[in-house]
């Protein structure tokens, strides 16, 4: 989502979801660790203990990894309606 317009926190938030919590961390691992080798270092990251919400923030884009369930239950997508959005189905 480009947050430029709506938001003065970050310019993007990037939003995924897993079917199970043991999926969350595995894409926030995955993503920490393929920015790392494009390096990129990112400055904090909250919640994958629970692995039902992970945010990982790289400053300027803002990584948000849902469980499926948490996901629909916040909506992200909704609450920032007036971001622009693009998708990138997984295949």
């Amino acid at each position: 989502m480009d947050m430029r317009a709506v938001s003065n926190i970050t310019d993007f938030f990037v939003i995924a979801s897993a079917p199970s919590t043991r999926r969350v961390e595995a894409v926030v691992q995955a993503i920490k660790e393929a920015m790392r080798l494009a390096g990129f270092r990112h400055l904090r990251s909250e919640g994958k203990n629970e692995a039902l919400w992970a945010l990982i923030d790289y400053g300027d884009v803002i990584v948000h990894v849902f469980h499926e369930k948490t996901r629909e239950f916040y909506d992200l997508e909704r609450l920032w309606h007036d971001a622009p959005k693009e998708s990138f189905p997984i295949q």
